[in-house]
This record gives C-alpha cells, structure tokens and sequence, in this order.
C-alpha cells in the first residue's frame, strides 16, 4: 500500500494541515491523562480539563468560526481498518506519536458499499496539528499513539434515538457519529450497518 504524507497533494481532498497551533500545553496534559493500551484504543470524547487551556479559545474562534467545541482523546495500538465514519463538521487531531490514518471519501459509498482498494493511507508525524473534513471516512489511527481529538461539542456521545427514515439513519451510531463497518469487526457484530467491501486492511507492516 501506498502512504503518502499528510503534506502530500493527494491530502487536499481530505484535509489540511494547521499552522500555528500551539499544543505543548495540551501534548503534556494528554501525556499525563491518557492510558495507551497495547491492544485497542480508548477514546474519552470531552476532558474538562482541556478546555482550561488556552487553545481551547484558540480552536473554537479560528478553526470552528466561534462554535463549541470538545477537546479528547483517542489513544492505543492499531494496525486495521475496521471500519469508517464521518461527522457533520471538522475534526482536528493532533498526537505525541507519528500516526499512520487511513481514509476515503463519503461521496464514493456507492449503492450502500464502500470498496476497502479506496482507501488511502496517510503518514502523519508526532505533533502535527491536522483538519479532517466532514466529508472524509476515517476512524482510529493506526500506530500506537496518544492522539488528540477535537470535534463539535456533542459528538460521539450516545446514538439518539430515532425513527428510520433515511439511508443515513441506518448508519447513525452516536450522536453527530454515522459508521459503516467491515463484516470481520466487533461493531460489525455489535449491529453497525456492514458497508466496508474488501479487505479489512492491515498496515502493522509499515511500523
């Protein structure tokens, strides 16, 4: 598989990076809060004490345009695929760790499907701040990491519940949080709607 790096020409389709963040504050207090299981990931959508930082401010005025926002966590070792989402408005990560992401485009779902040979594959180095777009299919980075995450305030919290109305409320999974799965994955088997075709893919070979 092809890895491209985040500053790459293929990137802007996807996100950008973000210039003029400061994080040394926030890096340190995530090192200090956030276990990094061996196996899996956690993710805490929202620490309180994140919002304390200055950078806080910094994000919800410059890159949200004035919106609330949450400031988490997504840490751990992966080496998979497994599944992708999107949510309605930015994310922004940054980690202490040199990531590996995987992604596709909402607009290539086709019939319900999404082909897995879509998928790209991005190196992102330890420190660098990051703008996914709300059209970009992501999910856990890859690599073993501690990895801030910052989206819309509400986001990732419990799927609401709703009347099934759409195509997308059969992929709804969490509040501002919509999934497709690769049928060998434990979401897959906990009910999240099977839209990954092809191989779950596996990069622990790059690491």
């Amino acid at each position: 598989m092809v890895i491209y790096s985040v500053d790459s020409e293929e990137f802007r389709r996807f996100g950008s990076v973000i210039e003029g963040v400061e994080t040394d504050a926030l890096l340190e207090a995530l090192e200090r809060i956030s276990p990094c299981p061996e196996e899996g990931t956690v993710y805490v959508p929202d620490v309180p004490e994140f919002d304390e930082l200055p950078v806080y401010d910094f994000l919800s005025k410059h890159v949200y345009g004035g919106m609330p926002v949450q400031i988490g966590y997504c840490s751990g070792t992966n080496y998979k695929l497994n599944c992708l989402e999107y949510h309605k408005g930015w994310e922004v990560n940054v980690s202490t760790d040199e990531l590996i992401i995987l992604l596709s485009d909402l607009r290539d779902i086709r019939g319900g499907k999404l082909k897995t040979s879509s998928v790209m594959a991005f190196r992102v180095p330890a420190r660098t701040v990051f703008v996914m777009y709300g059209t970009t299919l992501h999910y856990a980075p890859c690599g073993r990491f501690k990895n801030i995450v910052v989206l819309p305030k509400g986001t990732n919290y419990d799927k609401p519940v709703i009347e099934e109305k759409t195509f997308e409320d059969r992929l709804l999974w969490g509040s501002n949080k919509w999934l497709i799965a690769h049928p060998d994955t434990d979401e897959a088997r906990a009910g999240a709607y099977i839209g990954l075709d092809g191989e779950n893919i596996d990069i622990s070979e790059y690491f």
